[in-house]
């Protein structure tokens, strides 16, 4: 009884400050209810809804414009950011819903929204705070050159560094200024502990570690690999060489890099033998053999080795992309491969053809064709060929009339002006081609039914010349072409 008594007071009271404000020409906005627990942004996905009521709808003017204001990532609207306007007039009831997207700068948990109005001028209550982060960078990024071990002598230290751009296709978070980095050190397979912010981080006890972009409470696929950093008391520690294409690798992707872990200098070595000038902590190749590296750390040094496996198989074709027949005949193709244990798959038109498994084919049909071959022993990989078997084409067709309209789009039709056979190769008649400007493009008299041979820059807008045709005897025929694409 006492809270219905309390909730009849709280409704009265309502309703008279609604009778004031409608006798004044203003209205009440509600604190707005996020349609959302927190908002974790990204490049594929950034619209949020609030919704919020307001009071009385009669006292709106045709010209108002509802505001959608954020605040900072502590709640403070000193600067508010303005995250959305409605067009005037465009909301008349309530409740009412709007929808908003955040700035590619949002990152922090304590960020509040409020609604504004322009006619009359009214501002609502704070939201509920909620977390708030665009994911400008939300992909796998590599530390450590990707070297998953790391050494560091006895009351010394590692330093742990994010790639910048590091290898391959990594995409490093160091290229995005507005971000922050958390590392983290490994508990146990499926736990951690926070250890540090920063874009490095200095090691001082043996432990797992990685780091993450903060993005907060949100979740996501901003972080990177693991590295086992060790204590190296006295002596000589064993390290990791990591290979950037995988061992064994295909060196027709290019060189491999060989990396190993930081220290204050470095010696590689092929088969037991120094490489001259190798003295970095990376060193590239694309040849098989045992490599191993010297890695000095200050009063104590490490080592390792990789047994690099590099193979590669060669393979060609008998002939060439484009290939025509006559109906009836056999285009013979032959694959030669250095392949050692090498596998054939034909396709016609992207259909596998399942009975051509070998090396050779007897091809009869038109179309594209693509043979793949693959090694599935060493260096596993594949190449693919294409080609094509086209129909003789007949470039003097029997034709009765003079078209007025082609399309060159390199479709095989109505690719060029084709004319009936009078008036082509052979007949002595000129044929002269010009811009609607009189310039002219085209004056031969020996026509053979190719022009345009070049591109024409198509737009658009269809492109309009004329021709003259002269014949021997001195007969006429004049018109227009007109390009369309």
């Amino acid at each position: 009884m006492h809270n219905f008594t309390i909730s009849r007071k709280l409704y009265v009271i309502i309703c008279l400050f609604a009778l004031i404000n409608s006798a004044n020409g203003q209205i009440v906005i509600g604190t707005p209810n996020l349609g959302f627990s927190q908002a974790c942004a990204s490049e594929s996905f950034n619209t949020y809804n609030t919704t919020f009521v307001f009071s009385p709808e009669s006292n709106l003017e045709a010209s108002n414009q509802f505001i959608i204001e954020m605040s900072d990532a502590n709640g403070d609207f000193t600067d508010p950011t303005v995250l959305f306007t409605s067009a005037a007039g465009s909301v008349t009831t309530s409740p009412a819903t709007l929808s908003f997207s955040i700035p590619n700068t949002t990152a922090g948990e304590g960020y509040k929204i409020r609604i504004k109005s322009t006619a009359p001028a009214a501002t609502s209550a704070r939201s509920a705070a909620f977390a708030a982060y665009y994911k400008i960078q939300d992909s796998p990024f590599t530390i450590n050159n990707l070297v998953s071990t790391g050494a560091f002598c006895s009351g010394g230290s590692y330093l742990l560094t994010i790639d910048n751009p590091g290898t391959g296709d990594n995409d490093s978070p160091l290229n995005y200024p507005s971000l922050t980095f958390n590392w983290f050190k490994e508990t146990s397979q499926t736990t951690s502990v926070f250890v540090s912010q920063g874009e490095t981080l200095d090691v001082t006890e043996e432990g797992t570690y990685f780091a993450e972009t903060n993005y907060g409470t949100c979740t996501s696929d901003s972080f990177s690999n693991r590295v086992t950093i060790t204590e190296v008391n006295s002596g000589q520690a064993d390290v990791t060489i990591s290979s950037s294409l995988g061992n064994p690798f295909c060196p027709d992707q290019g060189l491999t890099t060989l990396s190993t872990i930081s220290g204050n200098s470095y010696q590689w070595f092929k088969d037991g033998n120094a490489i001259s000038n190798a003295t970095g902590q990376m060193y590239q190749t694309d040849e098989s053999g045992v490599y191993s590296v010297q890695v000095d750390l200050g009063s104590c040094s490490a080592s390792g080795s990789i047994d690099l496996v590099s193979e590669l198989f060669e393979a060609t074709i008998n002939v060439d992309e484009e290939n025509t027949i006559e109906n009836g005949e056999t285009l013979t193709v032959i694959i030669s491969s250095t392949a050692i244990n090498p596998q054939y798959q034909w396709y016609l038109n992207s259909n596998l053809i399942s009975d051509a498994t070998s090396d050779m084919y007897d091809a009869t049909e038109y179309g594209d064709y693509t043979v793949v071959v693959s090694e599935s022993t060493g260096c596993e990989g594949s190449r693919e060929f294409m080609f094509t078997i086209n129909e003789p084409i007949d470039p003097f067709p029997d034709v009765e009339k003079i078209p007025n309209v082609i399309s060159p789009n390199g479709d095989s039709v109505n690719d060029t002006w084709v004319i009936p056979n009078k008036y082509v190769n052979g007949t002595n008649t000129e044929v002269l081609i010009m811009t609607n400007q009189g310039k002219v493009v085209l004056k031969t008299n020996n026509y053979q039914n190719n022009w345009p041979e070049n591109q024409l820059n198509l737009t658009s807008i269809n492109q309009v010349y004329y021709y003259i045709i002269t014949t021997q005897d001195n007969e006429t025929k004049k018109g227009s072409i007109t390009i369309i694409k």
